[in-house]
């Protein structure tokens, strides 16, 4: 409530300050608004070992809202824009309330279409296409989480309160930001982690060239898929960095050592109607992370387990998503014709996404496999079913080698209702 207030404030005193040179300028403005969910029906086969509320469980399934969004977004001036995202992920069996967070609120003042500047609380970063993207769009069934690479570390789901400037011109699309990560309050424990200390400026960039149609840059939440609505090709690049943002230690004590996090990406993304009415969407990305020596972490979204976990993954859904290393990541997705199923149109999107990590820690490279087949009502996000399943690399608790897969299947029903 703190941060909501003082945000507020230098919104309001943003708005106040601007107004007074725009009497010319009138403008009515309107407040547009969302809502928005992404309901999940899965199946689980967990890792060994793992535990729901004190019992062994080997499998599970759930039903749970993997994200409920609420954007709100005005045009207070002509040059003016205020946008807001109440929400929250992972409501499941295990929470009893279902709180809505603040996720976005911020500012931005347009100054013309090369230069734009933000402020607040947002998902503004730079490195690549997809460390904050729209998950209205996605084409696969989940966003690649590894690119939200300091998810609920030092962040609050991929946002952070900073200021940023962006902007297009000619073919070039940019963007430059700052941002303060959220304090760390728990030293590490003899390996390398986020660093209990004050936290230092965090600045990234991003920057693409556009081939053919512009995409818009008014949020910053990329989109996933087009279908047939678009033709898009990109190629971009981009880095994130922050001083003294990881240690082995307390970072109060002179024996820890102390890494930035030095971060690079190079990707594409292509989105091509064909001539038959049918599409094709791609992408390719490379990417460099550098947290530290062997720093690695384990991620299973919407984690249905309490604790446990025998293997070197840990608990639940959880593989070694995120560290420092190199990845390869490719989605490829093909939209049929929109056609008649059950008397309803529907365009079926089949796609499928890998990623291929070489972490410093692992002793194999790590790979999973996503695939997932989308069926959207007259081919638009607002109404869609996606059928996925995941096959994850287990990796031994002993050799850090791997010694097998497991999987997840998922039926979601996404809802968007304006």
């Amino acid at each position: 409530m703190k941060i909501l207030k003082n945000s507020l404030l230098i919104v309001v005193l943003l708005i106040s300050t601007i107004t007074l040179g725009q009497e010319r300028k009138k403008i009515k403005p309107t407040v547009n608004w969302n809502l928005r969910g992404q309901i999940w029906l899965r199946y689980s086969d967990l890792n060994e070992g793992s535990i729901i509320n004190n019992e062994l469980t080997n499998s599970f399934a759930d039903v749970s809202i993997r994200r409920l969004r609420i954007p709100i977004s005005s045009q207070i001036t002509p040059n003016v824009f205020l946008y807001s995202i109440l929400g929250g992920n992972n409501y499941n069996f295990r929470t009893k309330e279902f709180p809505l967070e603040v996720l976005d609120l911020y500012v931005e003042y347009t100054f013309n279409r090369a230069l734009e500047v933000g402020i607040g609380k947002s998902g503004w970063q730079g490195l690549n296409r997809w460390n904050i993207r729209s998950n209205k769009t996605l084409m696969g069934l989940d966003s690649p989480l590894f690119t939200l690479n300091t998810v609920e570390k030092a962040d609050d789901i991929g946002r952070l309160l900073g200021i940023w400037f962006k902007g297009q011109f000619g073919k070039i699309d940019y963007r430059l930001v700052f941002n303060r990560p959220l304090l760390v309050n728990t030293a590490p424990n003899n390996e390398v982690n986020f660093a209990n200390n004050r936290p230092r400026i965090k600045t990234s960039s991003y920057v693409k060239y556009q081939f053919f149609e512009h995409e818009s840059n008014k949020s910053a939440y990329q989109t996933g898929t087009y279908v047939q609505d678009k033709k898009v090709f990109n190629i971009g690049a981009g880095f994130q960095f922050q001083e003294k943002a990881m240690s082995d230690g307390d970072a109060s004590l002179a024996i820890t050592n102390l890494y930035d996090i030095k971060h690079w990406a190079v990707d594409s993304f292509l989105n091509l109607p064909l001539v038959n009415n049918a599409a094709i969407t791609a992408y390719l990305g490379y990417y460099d992370y550098q947290f530290g020596k062997n720093y690695i972490r384990n991620v299973g979204a919407n984690n249905p387990t309490t604790g446990g976990g025998t293997d070197f993954n840990r608990a639940g859904v959880a593989f070694p998503m995120i560290g420092t290393g190199t990845t390869w990541y490719m989605q490829f997705g093909y939209a049929f014709p929109k056609d008649k199923i059950l008397g309803h149109s529907v365009v079926v999107q089949p796609n499928i996404a890998i990623q291929l990590s070489n972490w410093d820690a692992l002793n194999d490279p790590m790979t999973v496999y996503d695939f997932t087949v989308n069926f959207l009502m007259n081919g638009k996000h607002d109404n869609k079913i996606s059928l996925g399943y995941q096959h994850r690399p287990i990796f031994d608790a002993t050799t850090i080698q791997q010694k097998g897969y497991k999987g997840l299947a998922v039926l979601q029903y996404q809802v968007s209702l304006k």
